[in-house]
């Protein structure tokens, strides 16, 4: 306990001394000034921001870490009093405080370093032997599973496993070293084998409570070797104290019962950390379970239909249902996309105008039901949206089909088969079959987005749905859809048919190599601006598509991004406007003017 209490300690001497030489970062415009950092997502919480508020004057915070570097001297001072969990727990609530004060500047030492002093100030107050074992307990067991969990997220990205990573750190002018980074190209087989060591090291940390307590040693004196490594290489000092500090609790819990110095030690914490993670796991799969439930359920006016590939298609329609012959929307989703993005959209469609709309779920997402066994290629789904547009539109009316991102290249597609029962296109930041080979940023970036999906599948196929936060997107989107939308991304299975299908679009991308056919059909594209702004050649390929069609027109749409063009009513219903005044003037239906009209009428 107190070499934890020491080593802790140090951490904080080290962070407050920090602040305290570079003071002038509190003044304003500086890095911690608390006009700038009030505006933090941690600070919108009020009892946080008001706690906050009284101490982010400039002199208050100083005396505060003046306080905590004499509270952190006195905690290097011999002794072993109760006193000494009094101040391990003062420099743990003034962490806490200055936490939202200082929003550069900290990092997962200081979080480490808090836990440790919670833990073994409370042990220190406590009278009773048993509650002193189950605070070190509790640090021992973060420790194995701090190592663990940070070795196997390395372990599942390629980087790690193939030696990239090192190198990659290294040439970096946040975290990188020059010296270390020239090694590492000298000797590349050397730096992969050491990769490869702290990988073996994080993963297989729990192994320390094998053997009667043989791997300790060894197991910590690689770990601690490791912090040393990264903090006169990476610039990183106060690793060297505060993972450390955690070390001595695995010791003294890994240490046989026979030995003397734990004679008597109460081993119960372990069983109770068990229960706890039997019981973790419980809930995890019941909320999943539930979640799934209501995703597989649908809306109350769900449909399904059942695809010429024996896939089953959830669709919702609305609007008028009758004779009019106002063409009916037909909306396809983008990729890990959902119907009810276009819920701005279709709201106004079927609110205000004549139109009916029909929105639905491909095959995987949402309640449809992928059940062909076949390899999956794009034209499976588009073979989907020919059959749905088929069964659900009638014969004496035609479909405009509204595509966002993916979607927009399915809807091409489906255009070319059924010329004769498509009136017109909508094309909401559609993705375009050569921008993996012209665009230099979709690129770079489709490795990424590979990588992020299939590790959100792994993650979430474990029940680890449980633990996602709701996206701040969500929250934009109207708010009898928020929960439905959350539930589908809590699930596992909009992961994995996005996983499947970005492989076929990757694939197919990447070998496109002909022009874009011609389309009868009239087109409107509505581009968001940070899309066309972040990457011109899209704009490029915005006007290739257009020109495609015998008719169309672009549109951009001011302050968007790629999401928000559907989810900020404001842009969605902008695009509304342009897409009534795209039905009036190209395909002949005056039935949607009203549409625009009421939109204009709330303005």
């Amino acid at each position: 306990m107190g070499i934890s209490e020491r080593l802790s300690a140090l951490t904080i001497l080290s962070s407050s001394l920090e602040y305290l030489h570079q003071h002038k970062q509190m003044d304003p415009g500086g890095l911690n000034d608390w006009e700038i950092m009030k505006e933090a997502p941690e600070a919108k919480n009020l009892t946080i921001r008001r706690i906050t508020e009284a101490v982010s004057g400039k002199k208050v915070t100083v005396a505060l870490h003046a306080a905590r570097a004499a509270v952190s001297v006195g905690l290097l001072l011999p002794g072993n009093s109760r006193w000494r969990g009094a101040g391990s727990l003062f420099l743990t609530a003034s962490t806490s405080v200055l936490q939202t004060r200082h929003r550069y500047g900290t990092d997962g030492s200081d979080q480490v370093a808090n836990l440790v002093q919670t833990a073994t100030g409370l042990a220190r107050l406590s009278k009773s032997s048993q509650a002193k074992d189950a605070f070190l307990w509790y640090v021992a067991l973060q420790t194995s599973l701090a190592y663990a969990a940070s070795g196997w997220v390395k372990l599942l990205g390629d980087k790690w496993r193939d030696g990239s990573a090192l190198p990659g750190v290294m040439r970096t002018r946040t975290y990188g070293f020059e010296s270390a980074y020239r090694l590492t190209q000298r000797y590349p087989r050397t730096a992969k084998y050491l990769q490869h060591g702290v990988l073996a090291m994080e993963c297989l940390f729990p192994v320390v409570y094998l053997a009667g307590g043989k791997m300790t040693r060894p197991m910590l004196a690689a770990a601690g070797s490791f912090h040393v490594a990264n903090g006169f290489v990476m610039g990183l000092g106060r690793f060297m104290t505060a993972f450390p500090a955690m070390h001595p609790t695995v010791a003294y819990t890994t240490a046989p019962k026979t030995h003397p110095l734990v004679a008597g030690r109460d081993d119960r914490a372990v069983k109770a950390a068990a229960l706890l993670l039997a019981g973790g796991i419980a809930v995890s799969v019941a909320v999943a379970a539930q979640r799934r439930a209501v995703v597989r359920e649908g809306w109350p006016t769900s449909r399904k239909l059942v695809t010429r590939h024996g896939n089953e298609l959830m669709y919702e329609t609305g609007g008028r249902d009758d004779r009019t012959d106002a063409p009916v929307l037909v909306f396809c989703a983008g990729l890990t996309s959902t119907s009810e993005h276009f819920a701005w959209i279709t709201e106004q469609f079927v609110n205000d105008s004549d139109n009916a709309v029909v929105s639905y779920a491909r095959a995987g997402y949402a309640g449809s039901l992928r059940r062909t066994n076949a390899p999956f290629v794009l034209d499976e789904s588009v073979d989907d949206l020919e059959d749905l547009i088929r069964a659900t539109v009638p014969e004496h009316r035609k479909a405009v089909l509204v595509g966002h991102s993916l979607g927009g290249e399915l809807i091409r597609r489906v255009s070319a088969r059924i010329p004769d029962r498509v009136a017109g296109l909508v094309y909401l930041d559609p993705s375009h079959p050569a921008q993996l080979q012209r665009s230099e940023g979709q690129s770079d970036g489709a490795k990424d987005l590979s990588d992020n999906i299939t590790l959100a599948a792994r993650y979430v196929s474990l029940g680890t749905g449980i633990l996602m936060s709701r996206p701040g997107w969500l929250s934009r989107l109207p708010a009898n859809y928020q929960d439905k939308v959350f539930a589908q991304y809590t699930d596992a299975r909009i992961w994995k048919a996005g996983k499947r299908e970005w492989e076929a679009v990757e694939k197919e991308f990447r070998s496109f190599d002909g022009d874009i056919p011609q389309v009868e059909a009239p087109a409107l594209i509505v581009a968001a601006q940070q899309t066309v702004d972040q990457d011109p050649e899209q704009l490029l390929m915005y006007n290739e598509l257009a020109r495609v069609h015998q008719r169309a027109d672009i549109k951009v749409i001011e302050g968007a991004d790629h999401d928000s063009l559907l989810t900020n009513v404001l842009f969605a219903h902008k695009t509304v406007q342009h897409m009534t005044d795209f039905l009036k003037n190209s395909t002949g239906d005056e039935h949607g003017e009203s549409a625009a009209d009421e939109q204009g009428a709330q303005r």
